[in-house]
């Protein structure tokens, strides 16, 4: 009884400490509350996230306020054209003795801030791949552990733009969440322009320490789950796969292929974070629901006839739920 007294505390203080983190935020970043979720629900799930905008829609801003908000170490690596896989993970040099010495790159960091990461070639993109999947990085034969948590928060022009580089598919999936900003609101961007043009500047306050963070992410993978949602999830995620027998019909008109075993994994426990936040104890089917579709759309690909007829991915998603 005892030990679930404690379980309830601490999810309490994960929901308090939520609050707390979009309070400060909010100092900052006015509007985007369904980004800055997201964001957070990708930290407390041991996650990555890809924000994807257009220029000067405050991404960057965005991602710099929450590691002032969290008491974290951050770097921020602008991704170029000319950028090479030493220049994100460091490299071996020889020191004044001729022995090699590894000069650590901007990667062991705890928050990484992959600024413009499609507007590098695909060979240094990768050089993310074993930093995301394993935390780690090999250089020399040699395997260097980064400090936990560590997080890869990054973001994206649209591919249509000049000047970028589509990502792989490996590197998408490494992503829990593909997420979009869009333009402010007329409202919002009012209050922006007034607090963005006025000499005092807004300071956001750590909430949170690292140690914190690494214990509500073993709290969140505490959370018990029913049946019947996560053989929701699993359904939906098969529903995408077209050819399959559980696929919809929708799947197979308009989907060149699915999502994997990886969606349905970060839809369970992307759902279980979002109870908490939300002050509940397990989640249900709406939970699932809520974080469908940035986990769903880097992870589905439609096929030509859906281009030819306009049906976005969302559009698809939103279908299938």
């Amino acid at each position: 009884m005892k030990e679930f007294e404690s379980e309830v505390a601490a999810a309490d203080g994960l929901h308090e400490v939520y609050t707390k983190l979009t309070s400060e935020i909010s100092k900052v970043i006015i509007g985007q509350e369904e980004v800055v979720r997201l964001l957070l629900t990708s930290i407390f799930c041991e996650g990555h996230s890809l924000l994807v905008g257009v220029p000067g829609l405050a991404k960057t801003l965005l991602i710099h306020t929450i590691s002032d908000s969290l008491h974290l170490s951050f770097n921020r690596i602008q991704f170029t054209p000319d950028l090479m896989p030493s220049d994100i993970l460091g490299a071996e040099t020889l020191d004044k003795d001729r022995n090699l010495q590894f000069i650590k790159g901007p990667i062991f960091s705890n928050i990484i801030l992959a600024d413009e990461i499609n507007r590098t070639p695909p060979k240094t993109q990768a050089a993310l791949l074993e930093s995301m999947q394993e935390y780690s990085v090999t250089i020399g034969g040699k395997n260097y552990e980064l400090q936990k948590p560590f997080f890869v928060l990054a973001t994206q022009n649209p591919i249509e733009q000049e000047g970028t580089y589509p990502l792989p598919e490996a590197q998408l999936d490494r992503f829990m969440f593909m997420i979009k900003l869009d333009y402010p609101s007329y409202e919002s961007e009012v209050d922006i322009v007034k607090n963005t043009t006025q000499e005092v500047q807004s300071k956001v306050e750590s909430v949170v320490t690292g140690e914190d963070i690494l214990e509500y992410q073993k709290l969140v993978r505490r959370v018990p789950v029913a049946d019947n949602v996560v053989e929701y999830a699993v359904g939906l995620v098969h529903s995408t796969r077209p050819g399959t027998e559980k696929a919809a019909s929708l799947s197979n008109d308009y989907l060149e292929w699915g999502a994997g075993p990886r969606a349905s994994q970060f839809l369970i426990i992307g759902a279980k974070c979002t109870a908490l936040l939300n002050g509940k104890y397990s989640p249900d089917i709406e939970d699932v629901k809520a974080v469908a579709k940035p986990i769903l759309r880097h992870r589905i690909v439609r096929n030509f006839k859906a281009e030819a007829e306009g049906l976005s991915v969302d559009q698809l998603i939103d279908r299938l739920l």
